[in-house]
């Protein structure tokens, strides 16, 4: 595996810090190095939250990225806000719920794939896993790290409230592949999806 660079960006609340934390344990986990930087508003909930996740089984030459492999934008000024770092490698990720105005859209891409997470959430399992959902994605388009060390780090992270409450557990794992495979069919699909 090569070096991989993920933006992943939302508003504040909807666990963008959390899933970045996640990755780059599963990762870290793994073997491989990593690097996660959270960038936060000023906003405590609300402001746009941006993380950015590099990972490569050599070593990182520099913490910071202008273009990404990956850009998920879980919201409309999100979108807006990460569109500077997509180019022609890049699959750029949206939430398809999200209000955004075509200009709001990177200019070049790889591919633009609307992904309906917040729908998925809502109406298959519960609101609370949403940011899940996104991190199986995210797994699912980079193969950055294993669905095996993504699992156990969100069992490490989350541990205290899966021993609390089982069915939160359960509730995460299918979140965690329910995401998998809408990144899966969003890549079977020859164009990317604008909603």
């Amino acid at each position: 595996m090569g070096l991989i660079r993920v933006a992943l960006a939302g508003e504040g609340g909807q666990g963008v810090q959390a899933v970045a934390e996640i990755i780059a344990e599963a990762a870290f986990n793994e073997g491989k190095q990593t690097i996660y930087i959270p960038n936060f508003g000023i906003e405590q909930r609300g402001g746009v939250s941006v993380a950015f996740i590099q990972v490569s089984d050599s070593r990182i030459g520099a913490p910071k990225f202008e273009k990404a492999d990956v850009v998920v934008a879980l919201c409309g000024r999100a979108i807006a806000r990460t569109a500077v770092y997509s180019n022609e490698d890049t699959l750029f990720v949206y939430d398809s719920a999200s209000k955004a105005d075509a200009s709001d859209f990177p200019k070049i891409a790889k591919r633009i794939i609307g992904i309906p997470a917040i729908d998925m959430a809502n109406n298959e399992l519960h609101p609370r896993v949403f940011n899940i959902i996104i991190m199986g994605a995210v797994i699912g388009l980079s193969q950055l790290v294993s669905f095996k060390a993504a699992s156990n780090a969100l069992t490490y992270q989350l541990g205290n409230k899966f021993e609390f409450n089982p069915k939160l557990k359960e509730m995460n794992f299918k979140a965690l592949d329910l995401g998998r495979q809408l990144a899966e069919k969003a890549l079977q699909e020859e164009v990317g999806v604008y909603e």
